[in-house]
């Protein structure tokens, strides 16, 4: 999800040290779930090929599952190998992240074209960078101001992604551009990433940065959540907040969440929860699809955006979870995005003519705009 910032490797596909083999897996197990759509339940099994480990695979009916694939993988001594169902665990040489790239290259690709993007919009934009909500050192805003501000306007609140343990706002500008020749502002939230950040912290942080926007910025006419794969978790953790405890309620009008993960429970036996350490408890009570509330009278609307190479699980994911806001009354679309991965489907808001750009330009309406695919 998004990609490291000091390492390609550090944010979605780290390396376990120890000796390396190449083998064939094969994952078997009986799912859990009924098949719908465009995903299935979860299996676990044994991967056999590199030592004995855990394996999650994603099944395409219900049933028992079986997947091999041949390739490379790497293993901390005789410690469980542990795949991840949306990376790809290591087993095949054009990860589930991307068929245009293999695992590490896309994840550099990524940094390298958000972090330029980001580049050129503070150039072009009248901006305030480093803007604290908070104490902490990552507890910081970038915002990027519309070209011609009327006394009111729009911000669209960009989380980004990174597996929860890398990336920043500073490589989260990229967006602003087309939005804000449209008069609408483009706020970059930073958040403490993982080691050091914990999943209830991240959500904490992002929570009271809205709460910050709302009290310091009375010309904000709606606040618009934008996030990617882990921002997008965290940008739909704030639509089960209780608000009551902030004393603000911010005025959130829509929300586009991009290639998300909805329930945190299948990462626990995974690499990803290395730096992030969640118990079953954190995860639970950080997976927005077990805290869906019942959609208030003003609630906002809701895009779920899923990449159409993205992989089984994300998929899966988006449309359950796009089902269960719409079970609690929640106006909601799901849109599947053509000729897209998990990367250039958020790379792309820096263009003009994207239809997520348009989606997320407030002054559009989102129904008329995605045309929802159920």
């Amino acid at each position: 999800m998004g990609a490291g910032a000091a390492s390609p490797r550090s944010g979605h596909a780290p390396r376990r040290a120890g000796g390396t083999g190449t083998g064939t897996e094969t994952d078997t197990g009986t799912s859990t779930g009924t098949s719908t759509g465009i995903g299935t339940g979860i299996g676990t099994g044994t991967d056999t090929g590199i030592g004995t480990g855990i394996g999650i695979g994603i099944d395409t009916g219900s049933g028992t599952e079986t997947d091999t694939g041949t390739g490379t993988e790497s293993a901390l001594g005789a410690a469980p190998a542990v795949a991840a169902p949306w990376a790809g665990g290591g087993i095949c040489p054009r990860s589930r992240w991307s068929p245009r790239l293999d695992r590490d290259t896309i994840v550099f690709a990524h940094l390298t074209v958000t972090a330029a993007g980001t580049e050129r919009a503070r150039a072009r934009a009248q901006t305030l960078l480093d803007v604290p909500y908070g104490s902490g050192d990552r507890e910081k805003l970038d915002i990027y101001f519309p070209t011609d501000p009327s006394e009111t306007f729009p911000v669209l609140v960009y989380i980004h992604g990174g597996y929860w343990q890398s990336m920043s706002k500073d490589d989260s500008g990229f967006a602003a551009p087309p939005l804000v020749s449209q008069g609408v502002a483009v706020v970059a939230v930073g958040y403490d990433i993982a080691p050091k950040g914990h999943m209830d912290t991240m959500v904490l942080q992002v929570r009271r940065s809205l709460v910050f926007l709302a009290e310091q910025y009375p010309r904000i006419r709606g606040i618009y959540l934008c996030g990617h794969s882990a921002g997008a978790h965290l940008a739909a953790m704030v639509l089960s907040t209780d608000w009551t405890e902030f004393h603000v309620v911010p005025d959130i009008k829509g929300a586009v969440l991009v290639s998300g993960v909805y329930d945190l429970e299948p990462i626990l036996p995974t690499y990803v929860n290395d730096a992030l350490n969640m118990s079953r408890e954190v995860a639970q009570r950080n997976s927005p699809m077990r805290h869906v509330p019942p959609a208030a009278p003003a609630a906002c609307e809701v895009l779920v955006a899923v990449a159409q190479h993205d992989s089984p699980e994300f998929r899966r994911q988006s449309q359950e979870y796009s089902q269960a806001l719409r079970a609690a009354g929640w106006s909601v679309s799901l849109l599947d995005l053509a000729g897209v991965d998990h990367f250039d489907v958020i790379e792309k808001l820096s263009e003009d003519s994207y239809l997520l750009t348009q989606v997320g330009d407030p002054e559009h309406d989102f129904k008329s705009m995605t045309a929802c695919q159920e």
